[in-house]
C-alpha cells in the first residue's frame, strides 16, 4: 500500500508539474515539463537523500566519536535499528541550535538519520532515543523515499512557479494562459504541492509515532521530546537551512519553520498536543504514563559544539 501511495503521489506531482509547464509554454512547455519531471523522479530516487544531507551540512558519526553525547546517540540508533530488524543506517549530525531530526534514503538498505546538535544537547538520552526511534519508524515504514522525493519535486514546482511569475509580463501567443496563466501557476502550483505534502505528512507522522514508541519502548519519552522540541523551535531557535529550503520541512519530526504548528490546512505536521495525547494513550495501554515536561525556558545557545 505504501508503494501504491508513493506512485500516486509522484504521478500527482508530475501531473501538476506538467500542468504548470502547459500554462507557461503550451504543448511545448508541457512536454519540456514532462521530460524534466521524469529526469527529476529518476535523479531523486537515487540521489535525493545525498542532496538533503548535503543541504543541511550533515556529518556522519559513529560510536567512536570523541564527544560522549554523540557516541551515545550513535550507539542508541544502531541498537534500536537492530531491534527493529533494520540494516545499520548512516548516523549523522547537523550543526543547528534548533532541536530537530529527520530520516532519509530510498529504502532501509540506504537509509540515513540526522539529529541536530541542539537535539543532542537539550534533550535527555531517553528523549533522544524516542525521537530517533520515530525516525527509524519512518525507515521501517518506507516513508523516507516518499518524503525525500516529495521535497525535491515540490521544490522544483516552487521554482517553476517563480519562473512563471517572471515571465508573466512577457507576450507569448502560444502560452494558453497568458499573464493570467502565469499568475495562476505562480500562486496555485506551490499551494497545490504544499497540500500534497501536508496530506501525506500528517498521517505518516502519527503512524511513525506509534511504531517508534514500540521501537524505543517508551512512548512517554517521545511525548516529552515532542513538547520540548516544539517549545524550543518556537522560542528563537531558528533552523536557517530549513527556512531557505521550506520544501524539506515535512521531513522533520517537528515543523522547523517559524510560526505555530497546528492541525490546519497550512501545517506540514499534526498539532503537537494531538500527537502527545495519542502517545499518552499508547503509554497507558503499555502500562507507562507519559508525564508532561516542566515548562521550558528557551534562550539562544550553541551547546557543546558552539
Amino acid at each position: 500500500m505504501n508503494h501504491f501511495k508513493t506512485y500516486m503521489l509522484l504521478a500527482g506531482l508530475t501531473a501538476l508539474f506538467m500542468g504548470a509547464g502547459y500554462l507557461i509554454g503550451g504543448p511545448t512547455g508541457m512536454l519540456i515539463a514532462l521530460a524534466i519531471a521524469v529526469a527529476l523522479n529518476a535523479f531523486s530516487y537515487w540521489n535525493a537523500d545525498k542532496i538533503v544531507l548535503r543541504t543541511y551540512g550533515a556529518v556522519e558519526v559513529d560510536e567512536r566519536h570523541p564527544e560522549p553525547l554523540v557516541r551515545a546517540y550513535a550507539a542508541d540508533v544502531v541498537e534500536m535499528a537492530v531491534k527493529a530488524g533494520l540494516p545499520r543506517p548512516r548516523v549523522t549530525i547537523i550543526d543547528s541550535d534548533q532541536p530537530n531530526a529527520f530520516a532519509t534514503g530510498r529504502d532501509p538498505d540506504h537509509a540515513a538519520v540526522a539529529a541536530t546538535t541542539g537535539l543532542l544537547s537539550l534533550l535527555t538520552r531517553d528523549e533522544i532515543r524516542g525521537v530517533m526511534a520515530h525516525e527509524l519508524a519512518h525507515v521501517k515504514n518506507r516513508d523516507t523515499l516518499t518524503m525525500t522525493v516529495t521535497a525535491t519535486i515540490a521544490g522544483a514546482i516552487s521554482a517553476l512557479a517563480n519562473f512563471a511569475f517572471f515571465l508573466g509580463g512577457s507576450r507569448d501567443e502560444e502560452r494558453p494562459g497568458g499573464v493570467v496563466g502565469a499568475i495562476a501557476v505562480a500562486l496555485l502550483a506551490p499551494i497545490a504541492a504544499m497540500l500534497v505534502q501536508m496530506a501525506i505528512s500528517r498521517a505518516r507522522e502519527y503512524e511513525a509515532d506509534r511504531v517508534g514508541a514500540g521501537i524505543g519502548g517508551d512512548p512517554a519519552a517521545l511525548a516529552r521530546a515532542l513538547e520540548k522540541i516544539e517549545a524550543y523551535a518556537r522560542g528563537g531557535y531558528e533552523n536557517v537551512q530549513a527556512e531557505r529550503n521550506p520544501a524539506t520541512a515535512h521531513m522533520f519530526i517537528i515543523n522547523p519553520l517559524a510560526g505555530r504548528g497546528a492541525d490546519n490546512l497550512f501545517s506540514t505536521h499534526p498539532a503537537t498536543h494531538n500527537r502527545v495525547e495519542a502517545l499518552m494513550r499508547l503509554g497507558v495501554g503499555q502500562g507507562t504514563a507519559a508525564r508532561r515536561p516542566t515548562p521550558v525556558t528557551t534562550s539562544a545557545g550553541a551547546g557543546p559544539w558552539g
